[in-house]
This record gives C-alpha cells, structure tokens and sequence, in this order.
C-alpha cells in the first residue's frame, strides 16, 4: 500500500513518520522525493492513516504505482507553480523595501506620518506572511506539537519574531527607547522569499524522478498476435495467459517473456543487455519482453505472465532501488532541532533578566534584548548554508558538462571510492567499426571491402552497417550482385562478376565446407583476444580474408579512468558483453576487477553487494539495462547520449561523453562537501558570539547594547558571508 504524504518536505518529517510507523510496529519505507509512503501489507488503510496522522501528517492512499507517479507529478507541478508565485510577490515588495532602507530612507518610526506609513507595511507583510509562509508556520507547528525543531521552526521565528516586533514598534513606538524604534518588515519578506524560491528550484531538479518508471513502462507492447485454430488473431496483452502461443512478425516488440517454438530471426536486445549486436533466436531460445525483432518471423509460448516479465521486474527494482534510498543532508535539521529551542530559551531568560534587574525603562528593554537575540539568530545564514553551496556548485557543474539533478547526489558523491562503469557505449563508443582487415590470398583490402559492402548493402545487420561505413570512407562503389541469399545466424551470399562469394561467420564456412587455414586459424585467435567481431570473406569455396570489427574503446577513456585511480577510486567494469571481450577491454584501460555477462538485476545485486562490503558506489552507464543499478547505486551516473531510462534513473548525467568529466564532477562534490562544512560552522559561530553579544553580556562592563538595528545588520553580514564563501566554488581549481 501507498501513501501519499503532501506535507513531508525535510528529512526530519521522514525521521518522525519513520518513528510513528516502527513505534507501531508496522514496516514503512519513505521516499521523500517522491513524497511517498510504502507501508508493508497486513496493516489496513484506515491504520496507517491514523499512525501518519498521529505524527502530525496527512496522506492519501494510492492504489498503484501509476496513479502515484500522476499524482506526485501533479502535486509537483502545483507546488512548484505556487512557491515560484510566493517567491515572486514576496520579493517583489521586500527588495524595493531593503533598497529603501539602503538608499537611505527612514526605516524607524520616529513622526506620525511614519507611523501610518509602516502600520500598512505591517498588515501587507502579515497578509503575505499568511499568504506565502503560512506552509512555514503548519510545519513549525507540527514540529512543535511533535516536541521537535526543523528548518520551518527556525523560518516561523525569524520572520515571526521580525514582523511582531516591528509591528510592536508601529503600534507603541513609547515603548521602545530612541534608536530601537527600527522595523525589520523587509527582512521578513526577504526571508520568505530566498526560500520559496529555492525550495521551487529543489522541486524542478527533483520533478523527473519518476519519469524513468514511465518511460519503462512505455517499452511494454500494448496488444500481441495470439495463434489460434482458426488463425491469427490481434488481442491486448492484458488478456494473454501463460502458454498461449504468439507470433512475433518483423518490426514487432516482443510483449511477454516466452521460448521460441517455430521461426528463425535476430532480435534486439539492446534494452536488456545493453549490447548492439542482434541476437539469433529459434527453436528453444528464450525470448523476453520488450525487445525488437529484426526481420524474421517466429511463433513463442508465453512462460511468464505481464507482471512477471523480465522487463516488468527491471521496473520494479528502479521503483524499489528510489523508494529505498535514505535522504541524506540531515546535518541542518539535527542543529536547528537543538538550535531552536535553545536560542528561544536564551532570548527568553535574558529579557527575564533585563526586565527584573535591568535600567529603566526595563519593559523595552527587555523587549530590545528578546527581540535582538531572535533576530541575530535568524535563519538566513544557517538556512543558506547548505543550499547556497550547492546553487553554486551545480551551476558550475554544467558549465563542466555534469548535469547533477539534486543536492543529495552532490555530497555523496565525494564519499565515493568503487566506480562501476558499463562496457558499451560507456568506456567503448556504442558503434561498432571495422578495424582490421586481414587477406589470406591475393586480395587486397579494398576488394574485400568492396565485395563485402555490395552483399551486405541489402541486410540490415549492425555489423553490415559497421562493412558500409569502413567502405564509404574509401570511397569505394557498390557492384552488382546477383543470387542474394541471407541465411539467418550465419551470414549472406551473393554472385559477383561470375564468381560465388559469402560473408558470415564461423558457422557458415563450416555449412560449406570451407577449410581454415593455419594462418585464418592465427587470425581467429588473435581477434577474440582483443574481443573483436570476425568477419569471414570467401571466394568460390576458396576462404580470402577476415574482417575485424569491435566497439573502439572511447579516445579518453583510458586517460579518464586514470583520473580516478589517482583519486583513489576502485574501478569495476560491469557488462553484459561475453568475459573475453570485457578482459579484452579491461586490460586496455587498467580496470581493477571484470564481472562479464550479467543481465540487469544481477548488475543491480553487484551494486548492492560492493555496497554491503562497506563501499560507496558510483554506477556509471547508459542503457536501459544500466536502469536498476544506476538508481541502487550511492551515485548513478548516466551518460547524455544514453537512453532517456538511463539519464531519469540517475543523479548525475555528462552532457558529453567526456569521462574526464566524471573526475571534475567527484572533485568538485569534494570541494563542495567541504565548503558546506565551512558555511555550517561559521554560521554556527557567528551565532556563539553574536547572540550573547545581543543578550547584554557587554552592558556591565562597556555600557554597549546591541540594538536591532545591529542586530539585523550583523544577521545581513552574515549571510553575505555566507554567500561569498559559496561562490569561491565558481573559480575553485579542482584536483
């Protein structure tokens, strides 16, 4: 069962509905991005809502996953339209008020005129306090009635604190001594706004999460072909039954797993395996949901039913590997849960002092030192400090060509020490290429590439393709060829200019009893060593040449992966491809351990078992096949040139596929972590000295009282600092 949570919004929200759910005993995971509560069966709808009710939250039941990735992204997009319009009224009035005051005109309440002017101020700020921070106050409330503090805590009091004393100031301005009749209106305003925009900006990174469940899902065929006695029939897949018999006609995607009965055709399995090479199915093989017949015609019997399917369970492990991931970045919450009551309690005994043994009149300032202390320890710098950093970082990030889709990504990546990486299309180019064209006779090479493109020109096989290119960079023309026949798994034939010539595999010179001679034998060896594709080329039962083609490894992978080393990752290639061409590729580039041959879910479980050993765990890929792993990764990275699937399942995307990027992108998440810390202790520190500096603890010795004016101008000062450290991030060199 599905809750979904529209008030969940910080990790300390997900800390108490966590403690709600395992104090009642009940098993619940939470995603906080998707806003989402999976609560184990066995407990009844009408229950979990009272548990979630009892921490102070609201949620709707969902009953599947596709109506709660609608409504999540439905309620996105509200919220984000509604904190984009907070942000922009409450700027909108606040910046032209702070420039008033910085320009020079009266902020204090010193004439009548003044008096009437701010008292309007005073009522616009509350309705806009209402308006555009009233989801601030609920949450402050929430947590308050929790005997808990968060970031809301800490946004209610500062503008809370800075609103009802300037509208203290507009409505008894005797109350206050000369010099403190000051109004912070703008400071409220200002508050509201930063964070409102920043938490619309958190939403738009956040808002295609689900996305790569949808366009999962879209793989799915939506209506089978079922044999019958009467003939073939078009039916929607959601009445297929397992052992109902299908056929599979060119151009169609397989709908449900199933083993072949009769036919002969190349599938492409790129969605599952990732690789770009065509497999031969026939009697007996296994056929799975989602991939691509090629040409061929073949009838299969369904074995697994819709929700079984090998396609339907990779859906599953992206939705599980989200949901499961813990929010990290709780470090804020955790200091304004202590911050919060601790400074409230400060200001609280220190207007006590001032009031019982303090100068007349002792009311105001009483009311001077309370109202200080609150504001010196405004939100601004401690809420600042984190997303500040990361704005910075991220922006600078895609200048890079890093594309990093929320914050979380950011600071875990610097923990980072296993990177896997896929094979193709990762660290190889995704293309295969002739790269070697050996003659056994007295053929050149040209010829045989002539030959070889005129046959494969009227097939539609990758590795035709990869013969058509290397042909057309020597701009070499096409001949007539007569008699083209296409035998399926083994290769082509064709007569040209009087003589029989054939190119295909293995098999097929051994269908024609064509012999290998010890030097194609040598040829043979030396080509799978280096995990290339052979390509055999005969000529009137007389075997020519082999044709060497393979997926090139990437111009700077191996100079990227170096990188990496030097900063101490641990470097894992995770394929699909056979062990013999992974090996091949691995000791090219320097990669310290080789898994070859797994299929989705198992590259997900290798993931998971490098993260049971104590690793953190970038996943780097590119295809729908690299979906699960890259979203139970610590950190998935995707490359921009890989699927859709791919790039929404990951945290971070390289706009071009520049593995180097990937270096940049982990140094500076390292920078970024570190100068996160930076901002954290001195807003932190700022806090330790100003606030008693606000309390008084100067007066007996210096006769110095800060005012609110001061106060305010020291809590400006430092959220400048704030700011400006962040921005070193900008011109920061990276290792």
């Amino acid at each position: 069962m599905l809750l979904f949570v529209p008030d969940m919004s910080c990790a300390s929200c997900v800390a108490k509905i966590e403690k709600a759910f395992n104090g009642a005993g009940v098993e619940a995971r939470i995603n906080l991005a998707d806003k989402q509560v999976a609560v184990a069966n066995g407990i009844a709808a009408a229950q979990a809502q009272q548990i979630l009710q009892g921490a102070g939250y609201r949620g709707e039941v969902i009953d599947n996953a596709a109506d709660a990735m609608a409504d999540k992204a439905a309620h996105d997009a509200k919220e984000y339209r509604t904190r984009i319009i907070q942000a922009v009224i409450t700027l909108g009035i606040g910046v032209p008020m702070m420039l008033w005051g910085w320009l020079g005109g009266e902020m204090s309440v010193d004439t009548e005129a003044a008096r009437v002017g701010w008292g309007i101020a005073a009522v616009v700020c509350l309705v806009l306090l209402i308006a555009c921070g009233g989801h601030f106050f609920a949450g402050a409330w929430r947590a308050l009635k929790a005997k808990s503090a968060n970031m809301d805590s800490l946004i209610a009091v500062g503008t809370g604190t800075a609103w009802l004393y300037s509208t203290a100031v507009v409505v008894a301005p005797q109350w206050f001594p000369d010099g403190t009749r000051h109004v912070y209106f703008e400071a409220s305003l200002m508050i509201l706004g930063l964070i409102n925009l920043g938490h619309a900006l958190e939403l738009r990174a956040r808002g295609k999460t689900s996305e790569a469940v949808q366009k999962l899902i879209g793989l799915q065929a939506n209506s089978a072909y079922l044999v019958t006695d009467s003939g073939d029939r078009e039916v929607p897949i959601d009445s297929v039954k397992v052992g109902d018999v299908l056929r599979l006609r060119s151009g169609d995607k397989v709908a449900l797993d199933g083993e072949v009965l009769s036919g002969q055709s190349l599938l492409n399995e790129a969605m599952l395996t990732g690789e770009p090479m065509p497999v031969n199915k026939a009697a007996g093989d296994s056929v799975n949901a989602g991939t691509i017949n090629g040409d061929g015609s073949l009838t299969y019997r369904v074995t697994r039913a819709q929700q079984d399917t090998r396609l339907a369970q990779i859906i599953a492990l992206v939705q599980e590997a989200q949901t499961s991931k813990m929010p990290i970045g709780r470090l804020t919450d955790k200091i304004a849960g202590v911050f919060v009551p601790v400074v409230m309690l400060l200001a609280l005994v220190a207007a006590v002092i001032w009031y019982v043994v303090g100068p007349q009149p002792a009311l105001s300032h009483a009311l001077v030192v309370l109202t200080s202390v609150l504001i010196i320890a405004c939100p601004c710098a401690l809420g600042l400090a984190t997303p500040m950093s990361i704005m910075v970082a991220v922006g600078r990030a895609a200048q890079m060509g890093v594309l990093i889709k929320n914050g979380e990504a950011l600071q875990t990546a610097a923990k980072v020490n296993c990177v896997v990486l896929d094979k193709t299309g990762t660290v190889t180019e995704g293309k295969p290429q002739v790269v070697a064209v050996h003659c056994f006779s007295d053929v050149t090479e040209p010829q045989v590439l002539q030959v070889a493109a005129s046959l494969e020109q009227q097939s539609s096989h990758p590795l035709a393709a990869a013969v058509q290119q290397a042909a057309d960079a020597q701009n070499l023309s096409r001949v007539d060829v007569s008699e083209f026949t296409y035998l399926q798994g083994q290769g082509v034939m064709g007569t040209v200019a009087g003589s029989d010539w054939l190119i295909g595999n293995e098999k097929l010179l051994q269908a024609k009893s064509i012999p290998l001679e010890a030097t194609a034998s040598r040829a043979l060896t030396e080509a799978a060593a280096l995990g290339q594709t052979p390509v055999l080329v005969a000529k009137d039962g007389v075997l020519q040449a082999l044709v060497a083609i393979s997926d090139p490894i990437r111009a700077d992978a191996k100079a990227a992966l170096q990188l990496l080393k030097q900063q101490g990752k641990r470097l894992v290639l995770l394929s699909g491809d056979n062990q013999h061409t992974a090996d091949a590729v691995a000791q090219q580039l320097g990669i310290d351990q080789v898994i070859a041959g797994v299929l989705p879910d198992q590259k997900q479980a290798w993931v998971q078992k490098f993260q049971q050993q104590g690793e953190v765990v970038a996943m780097v890929g590119d295809g729908i096949n690299d979906a699960p792993a890259l979203a139970a990764a610590d950190v998935g990275v995707a490359l921009g040139t890989g699927t859709d699937v791919a790039i929404e399942s990951s945290d971070m995307t390289l706009l071009t596929p520049r593995l180097e990027n990937l270096a940049l992108g982990f140094a500076l998440s390292k920078a970024t972590l570190g100068n996160i810390k930076q901002n954290l202790f001195g807003a932190f520190i700022y806090n330790s000295v100003g606030i008693p500096v606000a309390a008084g603890v100067l007066y007996p010795v210096f006769g110095v009282l800060l005012s609110p004016v001061i106060a305010g101008a020291a809590m400006a000062l430092s959220s400048l600092t704030v700011v400006t450290n962040a921005n070193r991030l900008r011109y920061k060199k990276l290792d």
